[in-house]
């Protein structure tokens, strides 16, 4: 009889310790931040070609300046405090720039396919959070002209300001976003980050017991574009 007892008070302390240093575990050896939101990178970078004037098409890219978009958030995780990336590179867009101003533009990006490295938290986001059935776009648009004449044409990055609308879920709220932009070629790449509390947008950030999710973080994105 004592070894059974002694049987049983060491599985009880197998499983006290499991939920006391489980958590702990996680967030020491296992939890990681993500890698930050994708930026404009001057790799392979040339002079640029040509005036900056026209009309611009977003495209996919390519690396080390894949167009890509998505957001970043702070959350908590099985007592883990990480950082969460998600991204995308279904994105569309156009921006039409005169006289050296950005004079319109606008991006599109397909939230349901904005996916991170666990398909639980992605169910959740498409769901409950962003309810991508009823609202399957989140689009910025550029709401006043933005001066381009002072942007590098070395094949160095420069960054200007644009004022604009952004919407997510539905709901369409003003924003300021410092954008950096590359001319390379005869090609346009720009990035940025645009802070948002995500109940401005009617977006209620995730506190499931295990996970809580910050009320504030950035959308983020990466175009790459070319002449039309």
């Amino acid at each position: 009889m004592k070894k059974l007892w002694w049987a049983i008070g060491g599985v009880v302390a197998v499983l006290v310790l499991a939920v006391l240093v489980g958590p702990w575990a996680y967030g020491r050896f296992i939890a990681e931040d993500d890698a930050p939101a994708a930026s404009v990178s001057t790799e392979g970078a040339q002079a640029a070609s040509g005036s900056v004037d026209g009309q611009w098409t977003v495209v996919p890219g390519k690396a080390p300046n894949q167009t890509a978009a998505g957001y970043t958030v702070h959350e908590i995780l099985n007592g883990a405090s990480v950082t969460v990336v998600g991204s995308t590179g279904e994105v569309a867009g156009s921006a039409t720039v005169e006289g050296e101003k950005l004079t319109a533009g606008e991006v599109s990006v397909q939230v349901a396919a904005i996916t991170t490295d666990q398909s639980r938290r992605d169910a959740q986001f498409r769901g409950n959070v962003m309810d991508t059935d009823t609202h399957p776009t989140a689009t910025f648009t550029v709401d006043e002209p933005v001066d381009l004449s002072g942007l590098p044409e070395d094949g160095s990055v420069g960054t200007v300001t644009a004022q604009g609308t952004l919407t997510l879920k539905g709901q369409s709220r003003p924003v300021t976003v410092d954008i950096e932009v590359l001319r390379s070629g005869d090609d346009l790449i720009a990035s940025g980050s645009i802070p948002v509390t995500w109940t401005d947008f009617g977006v209620q950030p995730p506190s499931l017991g295990f996970v809580t999710v910050d009320g504030r973080g950035t959308v983020d994105f990466l175009i790459s574009l070319a002449r039309s």
